[in-house]
């Protein structure tokens, strides 16, 4: 009998905000990698999930989600990242939010049909929130009339249903080849980034509605001793009234977010952390192309 060949390949995550991308690579991973909420803007970054075994290493690519407005030099930024996204890869998952299809579904798709080269699979997410299964036949119908899927799958990314069999269709795509990573890395990004991140994921979970728009973390110490990281974090608002809503009511709106944080990276990094947090206001930054490469939002540019 002939050995099956191995296949490797990059995965294109792509859809608006908040269709479940973040979570759907947490799921096919088996660990979290990127963080999630029910805000906008969680993802900002490209980020990449490698997932290898006996037969394939499928590198998962999460992206922001893909904004109609673009008139913020943030936003900007996410379009560019995610759009960027849809270049140079094998497969391409086009993830939709159950039976909703909005504007911004709309400009993912012509965005697509104007610059895929790749095979595309449209992703129905959030099949265990639908409680007539019937309804969802003459929607992918639908959808499908739209544009020339290679297939399609309902999925949930939150219970995990049906992703065995998009993984196994997936992988039947892919080239063969060798590992394009070490089997044993996971994803492209340093530790001090998933950091920063977890900080901000904290951010978005304890603040929720209060949330400033333009808020972000700088990680500014990382010391490896050995059992411990020592981590020193700054969180930059944009105006001053949105520092004292950070730090909360004495101190514990900030303590909390440290708190559970720290918690979050002692799992991932599997040590002992020790974090601090600062807030700083730094005018404008979500706005500003200069500022936004200084703290790290050039590397899809």
């Amino acid at each position: 009998m002939k050995e099956e060949a191995f296949r490797a390949g990059y995965v294109a995550i792509i859809g608006r905000p908040n269709v479940g991308k973040s979570t759907l690579i947490n799921r096919v991973l088996g660990q979290k990698l990127c963080i999630t909420s029910r805000r906008p803007q969680t993802t900002r970054h490209r980020i990449l999930g490698i997932k290898t075994d006996d037969h394939s290493q499928l590198i998962y690519v999460d992206t922001p989600g893909l904004h109609l407005d673009d008139k913020k030099a943030m936003n900007r930024y996410m379009n560019r990242a995610a759009a960027s996204s849809i270049d140079d890869v094998d497969v391409i998952l086009f993830l939709v939010d159950g039976m909703n299809w909005t504007d911004e579904d709309e400009k993912v798709l012509e965005r697509l049909k104007d610059s895929a080269k790749a095979p595309v699979i449209l992703v129905i997410n959030k099949m265990d929130k639908l409680a007539d299964k019937e309804v969802m036949l003459p929607h992918i119908k639908k959808l499908s009339e739209r544009f020339d899927y290679n297939n399609v799958f309902p999925i949930s990314a939150r219970k995990g249903l049906n992703l065995d069999a998009l993984e196994l269709h997936i992988r039947q795509l892919m080239p063969e080849g060798d590992l394009i990573f070490p089997e044993d890395q996971f994803t492209d990004r340093s530790s001090r980034f998933l950091a920063a991140e977890l900080v901000r994921e904290q951010l978005f979970r304890h603040l929720g509605q209060e949330l400033p728009y333009s808020i972000t973390v700088e990680i500014e110490q990382f010391d490896d001793e050995q059992k411990l990281y020592r981590i020193g974090a700054v969180i930059y608002v944009e105006r001053e009234g949105q520092k004292s809503i950070v730090i909360g009511k004495k101190g514990e709106l900030l303590k909390s977010v440290g708190k559970d944080a720290r918690i979050e990276m002692e799992s991932l990094f599997g040590r002992k952390v020790f974090l601090r947090l600062w807030v700083k206001v730094r005018e404008g930054w979500g706005d500003n192309e200069r500022m936004l490469k200084n703290l790290g939002y050039n590397d899809e540019l």
